[in-house]
């Protein structure tokens, strides 16, 4: 079942801005901040948000190994595969 949003206005944040960043951090959850009723800015945990950046840096490779392999650029899987049997035989 999916989590009901935290949302927090900034009304809110100006005046207990340590708690709200408390709970993020406790919760691992965001935290969307809402200006005039509408979402404006998002509060994530710091591990979170290295967590995310992680995660993106992953699939921008993935997308760009898929381009190279699209485009014809890279390595035949079975030259790589003997290269490293041959580097790990020399062991």
């Amino acid at each position: 079942m999916p989590t009901v949003p935290n949302i927090v206005p900034i009304s809110d944040l100006r005046q207990d801005a340590s708690g709200i960043v408390k709970r993020a951090s406790a919760s691992g959850e965001p935290v969307f901040i809402t200006q005039r009723g509408r979402a404006s800015a998002v509060l994530v945990s710091a591990g979170t948000y290295e967590r995310t950046q992680h995660e993106l840096e992953i699939l921008r490779m993935l997308a760009k190994g898929e381009a190279d392999i699209a485009a014809g650029v890279g390595f035949d899987l079975d030259v790589v595969m003997a290269e490293a049997d041959a580097l790990l035989g020399e062991s």
